[in-house]
């Protein structure tokens, strides 16, 4: 076991909700350590969709999700956080004292003052393809997440799904591949209308297959040659191609957090709307792990949240400490903690 780690903060989860709070906070003049059981920063934004654009960031007309948490990490660097990656936390205990004992599956223990989690949906996995044999061609052929478009260039492409993921990659692949099959069980989609609307007309010039089925087995072939679709009246396409994605979302699971005590509802953590506290005082929550009425689960509002913890925190942290707002233009303090100013001496 490793040596105690003393921290005013451990933030459980370095998706982009997590890694705006260590800004928050930092704004604040206190300091936060992240742990995530991924091996890089960035959350479903690098593991499921690094290249994805994203709108609705202020200031941002269009951002890709890679690009929001490379910019994330670049804003918080004044604030020197520590990640820990690769750690799944696996323990919170509150002390007497009202601190917590964290520790951490890789031997990691924290003394931390508050918690903030921000795991997102949780620790999760991509639904699988249902085909057998598939796993020998998942991650060289077959894949649930992409990570450059370009890997695709030229190539004889299946998409199975009928969400957002499945559309928006259908819209940006099309173009490029050699050609490109959508396969979704049903022909009415989830996905937004507009990009429903796109697709069609992909289909109806030519430009996208559509199949309305269900993956039924590998195509026989010297590797991955492709795959059988069985339609919904049953009938068999044999569907060639070099490669499969497939968007079927996640099997979230909450894992160890489901067992701290934390009042649940529908597997999201309950917080109240001034703070973003918990049922255990001193334990946060920002971003998709967390409910409250009228609940958008969009980044935006993720950061929203984490702005207003912040100051819960503090409070928790410094319950004697008097508390006022500061702006960032402003403010000499903030200067220096941003690295752009000097402290005024002490008078």
């Amino acid at each position: 076991m490793s040596s105690v780690i003393t921290t005013e903060v451990v933030i459980i989860g370095a998706g982009p909700c997590g890694l705006f709070q260590v800004f928050e906070l930092g704004l604040l003049g206190i300091k936060a350590h992240l742990v995530d059981s991924l091996a890089n920063a960035g959350g479903q934004c690098t593991e499921l969709y690094p290249e994805k654009p994203i709108y609705d960031i202020p200031a941002l007309p269009v951002c890709g999700a890679q690009e929001l948490i490379d910019r994330l990490q670049q804003q918080i660097a004044p604030f020197e956080p520590q990640l820990h990656l690769g750690h799944e936390v696996t323990g919170v205990t509150k002390r007497d004292d009202g601190r917590f004992d964290v520790v951490t599956a890789g031997g990691l223990q924290f003394d931390a003052g508050s918690i903030v989690i921000a795991g997102g949906v949780g620790s999760f996995q991509p639904r699988r393809l249902s085909v057998p044999g598939i796993e020998a061609f998942e991650g060289s052929s077959v894949f649930y997440r992409v990570r450059a478009a370009a890997e695709f260039a030229g190539k004889h492409l299946i998409i199975f799904g009928g969400g957002d993921s499945a559309l928006d990659w259908t819209l940006a692949l099309a173009d490029k591949v050699a050609s490109l099959t959508l396969v979704h069980r049903r022909s009415e989609f989830r996905g937004a209308p507009a990009s429903v609307g796109q697709m069609q007309a992909l289909v109806a010039a030519g430009r996208v297959r559509f199949i309305e089925g269900v993956a039924d087995s590998l195509l026989p072939g010297e590797g991955f040659a492709g795959l059988v679709v069985r339609s919904a009246d049953g009938t068999l396409h044999s569907v060639p191609a070099d490669a499969a994605l497939a968007f079927f979302g996640l099997a979230p699971k909450l894992g160890p957090i489901a067992e701290w005590g934390l009042e649940l509802e529908k597997k999201a953590l309950k917080v109240d709307t001034e703070k973003f506290q918990t049922n255990v005082p001193g334990i946060f929550a920002v971003g998709d792990i967390n409910t409250y009425p009228g609940k958008k689960k969009l980044i935006l509002s993720g950061f929203h949240e984490a702005a207003l913890a912040a100051f819960g925190i503090q409070a928790y942290l410094y319950p004697a400490k008097r508390q006022f707002l500061q702006y960032t233009t402003t403010s000499p303090v903030m200067h220096k903690r941003l690295g752009v100013g000097e402290e005024p001496a002490a008078t």
